[in-house]
């Protein structure tokens, strides 16, 4: 049978290839196939490092029997969701719609049409307590399709209409400064005051929460943002969910107190979280700073690839067996490291006789810190290379675009305000492939994969993530080529994804494919909703432009913000980019512009105070193609720093006290 998956970019798809079913990629063919053979779609969606996926894959699509069932009653489609995030929303959404709930692996059957009449998610080889095993499934949608394919179709446009229905943009209300109040009020009421984090199990990283609740510090002084901010922090960096050997976190707890982690680790989590860490460290914190340090480590040593951009994820499993490479017992330990020091580090990491994870292993916690570092750091090297003889988890090493725009915006920011130039070289790295490769045609391709880029198009994340990367990446190198890139991603942007209601954003371009429904969500989850990426680079973007442009880019990120009030008051775990965006436009945003060439010392002075949401830039005066420094003269022959909120601008001065002072 032949499986159409061994030219795929995407190394999910690839892990399908060999499989007995008859597996299409999305495309019109596999649509034209379902029609001309009068036959439902199954479409299963997933992704690289998903556990579940291997699950299913290896319990049903690797099973003769189950391929044979599904080969002869439908079209079998495989869908990437990280590669195509467009059609894993509309059908997440009808998923949800349908059961409640959602997740991956996606199960959906569709029309020919592609409209959806049954969808789920993971479904066994045997038959569990209200769950159908998947060959029943297969069998019982089969004989519904031959028996009454009418009332199929009739159900799946009645879903999607309620879904177009429930879709539109959201009421016009703005993010004031009371909703960002309320916010931290109840992010309050919800946080878990033992063990940090929000809500209970699984728990997730909340990183732009975290993010939001440390500009909101910021702006006002409240000690609550700040406690909840760097309660949690702290709490995620001592727990299993972060790797202490070679650094970076995993993408979830499974418990409520960090210990054990769903062991995945993904570009987006760390991006994010290297944000709120490099910010706690520019604060004074030590413990901050060695956090964010270890996921710079991760980035480069286990994400980064040849072409200088950076993978999506290492997998969950290693040879289908969850925490292989990561758990210890105390006897690994002394085996390692000898008894004394052996038994010393299982006190130091929490490892105990019965274990804290699975046939008592344990993952590695950091309650507290080690009398001596320097015993703790030859303890943790002896242990990281002793973990690099074992079995190593996966990586799916496709680069997505919005992902490695997270990841350049926190290596640059952080980069200089840690004074890390090697940092904003890997930002550099990373933004020069996406612009070599990733472009195609004057528009943004979604991913590439060993320098060769993918078919699908870039979605409003990806321009609006890159965009803002590329204006930390002006920031931190005075160059005016990343400025210029990034205006033209955002006027593509403002082209091509607007919705007909005024700061609404569609998630997939005017021209892209045409699915049952256009995606449209502006919550913020794992990672910053394209509306809110949009909105947050429109404001730093016109912090930093020429005149005329910064003026349209204001008030296109003021009427997306216009779009956020609701969704910000009403739930602000899940407007976590958006209440960020909000505050920095609170603060004016804040605009540094330092000339002379004896500027460190000013750059540094104001990289280090601003957290977030500002912009800070050093250069020659009047250096061309770099508006923020136009008409920006030395002072009396000496470096100078100009502050500026919104149309207010300090005077100039020339020394660090009276700059931190402004700001």
């Amino acid at each position: 049978m032949a499986n159409r998956l061994t030219d795929a970019t995407s190394p999910y798809l690839l892990q399908h290839a060999g499989n007995p079913v008859d597996w299409r990629e999305w495309g019109p063919e596999a649509l034209a196939e379902a029609r001309q053979r009068n036959v439902p779609i199954l479409l299963s969606v997933g992704y690289a490092a998903c556990h579940w996926c291997h699950v299913m894959a290896h319990e049903s699509f690797e099973d003769e029997g189950t391929a044979a069932l599904m080969n002869a009653h439908f079209v079998n489609i495989k869908v990437d969701r990280e590669e195509r995030p467009d059609i894993d929303a509309v059908y997440m959404a009808a998923t949800q719609a349908m059961t409640g709930q959602g997740g991956w692996p996606m199960t959906c059957f569709l029309t020919p049409e592609g409209e959806p009449f049954h969808c789920g998610t993971y479904y066994p080889p045997t038959p569990r307590p209200g769950i159908p095993s998947f060959g029943q499934l297969l069998v019982a949608v089969s004989e519904a399709w031959a028996e009454r394919p009418e009332d199929l179709r009739e159900g799946a446009q009645r879903l999607i209409g309620h879904l177009a229905e429930q879709g539109g943009p959201l009421q016009a209300s703005a993010v004031d400064a009371g909703v960002l109040a309320r916010a931290v009020a109840k992010l309050a009421a919800e946080v878990d005051p033992v063990h940090g984090g929000f809500g209970g199990a699984p728990k997730f990283p909340p990183s732009m929460v975290l993010e939001f609740l440390l500009r909101h510090h910021k702006r006002t002084g409240s000690a609550e943002a700040l406690s909840l901010a760097s309660s949690t922090a702290e709490a995620m960096a001592r727990g299993g969910i972060h790797d202490q050997l070679a650094g970076g976190f995993a993408r979830y707890s499974v418990d409520a107190e960090w210990i054990v982690p769903h062991f995945e680790k993904m570009l987006y989590d760390n991006a994010l979280l290297l944000r709120v860490y490099a910010h706690l460290a520019r604060r004074g914190s030590s413990f901050a700073l060695g956090v964010a340090e270890g996921i710079v480590r991760f980035l480069e040593a286990d994400l980064l690839t040849a072409e200088g951009g950076f993978a999506a994820s290492l997998d969950a499993d290693t040879d289908g067996v969850e925490g292989l490479t990561y758990v210890w017992t105390p006897a690994e330990l002394r085996e390692v490291l000898g008894d004394e020091d052996g038994v010393w580090a299982a006190s130091v990491f929490s490892v105990t006789e019965s274990g804290t994870f699975e046939k008592g292993s344990s993952t590695l916690q950091l309650p507290g810190d080690p009398e001596s570092a320097d015993r703790f750091e030859r303890a943790r090297q002896a242990l990281l290379a002793a973990r690099a003889s074992r079995p190593q988890p996966a990586r799916d090493d496709k680069v997505v675009a919005a992902w490695n725009g997270l990841a350049i915006t926190a290596l640059a920011e952080a980069g200089v305000a840690l004074e890390r130039p090697q940092w904003i070289e890997l930002a550099r790295g990373a933004a020069s492939l996406l612009l070599s490769t990733h472009l195609v045609d004057g528009r943004l391709r979604r991913s590439s994969r060993d320098g060769v880029v993918g078919v699908p198009a870039g979605v409003l994340e990806d321009y609006a993530c890159l965009a803002d990367g590329l204006l930390a990446l002006h920031q931190a190198t005075g160059e005016p080529r990343w400025l210029e890139e990034a205006s033209r991603l955002l006027d593509l942007a403002l082209t091509h994804f607007a919705s007909d209601a005024v700061g609404a954003y569609h998630d997939t371009a005017d021209d892209a494919e045409t699915l049952v429904q256009r995606p449209s969500d502006p919550t913020d989850n794992a990672s910053p909703s394209g509306a809110s990426a949009l909105a947050g680079a429109l404001l730093t973007a016109s912090a930093l432009a020429g005149f005329e442009q910064a003026g349209r880019y204001r008030d296109a990120a003021d009427a997306a913000l216009q779009r956020a009030g609701l969704l910000a008051d009403r739930a602000p775990r899940f407007a976590g980019h958006w209440l960020s965006v909000a505050e920095a436009a609170q603060s004016g945003p804040v605009q540094v512009a330092v000339v002379g060439e004896d500027r460190a010392a000013l750059v540094a002075a104001a990289a280090r105070q601003i957290h977030g949401g500002g912009v800070v830039l050093g250069g020659a005066p009047d250096a061309p193609g770099v508006p923020l420094l136009a008409d920006r003269p030395l002072v009396d022959g000496a470096a100078a720093a100009y502050v500026c909120r919104g149309y207010v601008c300090d005077r100039p001065v020339t020394s660090a006290e009276d700059l931190l002072a402004q700001l």
